[in-house]
């Protein structure tokens, strides 16, 4: 068996944001501090596509809240907004109990038993998000987080012909105006395929090049996607198409988001749901554990048994008795009687 690209014992878990990992929306500072009504504003941007359409667009409804953001800040609404201080504001995000400790937790299980260490496991964290990077970068989250997929705002647009002068940045105000990444619940998949097949550490791997299941950095079947609901099936469907586990949260107390997440479970989009609560007794958190530690006992099992397929067996004697000469004799004559 040759040997691959990776050595395949990393596990990754890969989270959606918002009401997965926090109650609301992660843009909540932001309304607050420029003093927008946030109820107001998601009205408008979920009614935005249906209006566009009516004009003759067809707008993605997913994302069309970026462009509201940067129309906000255009109008003066929102003025001075960059970069910098959405990390700022990131910073305010409050996260459900538990977080952001229990990833931590999680990462340890890799070390609980003695032939995890052995076999070197290691335990991934992923968030991709619909949501803003920057404020994601800016959270208490952050330091506990092996990569980040959401939507990126540019300042201070390159013009036509900046490539023949060295600079021939907009003269402006450090402000975000163009959008330059923008992730929704279809995209999302694609950052999957980042993940398993390593194009997320190794630029030199086009996420898009024809790869062997040995030659992936984390094959699916080593993946727990966890997020909030319906507008995630595509991810979950992907995952769980692929042999990974798909999981989702509601709402403590919230019955409506409950009866989401059973519908969900009845029509095999995930292997199981339970509340967003992240503390140790509670079902998610020990959910995640018993997976994860699942995991962890298939790749020790997979890894011993290609080692023990990979060393061939010492030579030995034929037999382990010497022959005489006087049985050599023996052995001569029975031939000639036989002849």
């Amino acid at each position: 068996m040759a040997q691959g690209l990776f050595t395949q014992n990393r596990i990754a878990l890969i989270w959606d944001f918002d009401k997965t990992l926090i109650p609301g929306y992660m843009q909540q500072p932001i309304f607050e501090r420029y003093q927008i009504d946030e109820d107001r504003f998601w009205k408008e941007t979920n009614a935005m596509a249906e209006r566009y359409k009516e004009r003759g667009y067809h707008v993605s409804g997913e994302s069309v809240y970026l462009n509201h953001i940067l129309t906000h800040v255009r109008n003066g609404q929102m003025k001075g907004l960059n970069n910098e201080l959405l990390r700022t504001l990131g910073a305010e995000i409050e996260f459900y109990k538990g977080l952001p400790k229990f990833f931590s937790e999680l990462r340890a299980e890799a070390r609980s038993k003695p032939e995890y260490e052995k076999h070197e496991i290691e335990i991934e964290h992923y968030i991709v998000s619909t949501g803003l990077a920057e404020m994601i970068r800016g959270s208490e989250i952050a330091p506990y987080i092996d990569g980040i997929w959401g939507s990126e705002f540019i300042e201070k647009p390159l013009l036509p012909g900046f490539l023949s002068q060295d600079e021939l940045a907009m003269e402006t105000d450090k402000e975000i105006s163009q959008i330059g990444m923008m992730i929704d619940n279809t995209t999302k998949t694609r950052a999957l395929f980042e993940i398993n097949k390593g194009s997320n550490k190794d630029g030199a791997i086009d996420v898009n090049a024809k790869l062997a299941h040995e030659d992936r950095r984390i094959p699916f079947q080593n993946m727990i996607y966890i997020a909030d609901g319906p507008s995630d099936v595509p991810s979950f469907s992907v995952v769980r198409k692929f042999g990974g586990k798909a999981y989702a949260v509601y709402k403590p107390s919230n019955e409506a988001e409950f009866a989401q997440n059973d519908l969900l479970l009845q029509t095999n989009r995930i292997h199981a749901y339970g509340p967003a609560r992240y503390s140790e007794d509670s079902n998610t958190s020990m959910w995640l554990r018993l997976h994860v530690q699942k995991i962890c006992d298939r790749i020790v099992a997979d890894r011993e048994a290609n080692f023990a397929k990979r060393i061939a067996e010492p030579p030995r004697h034929l037999k382990d008795e010497v022959e005489t000469p006087e049985a050599e004799a023996d052995i001569a004559e029975q031939d000639s009687l036989e002849i």
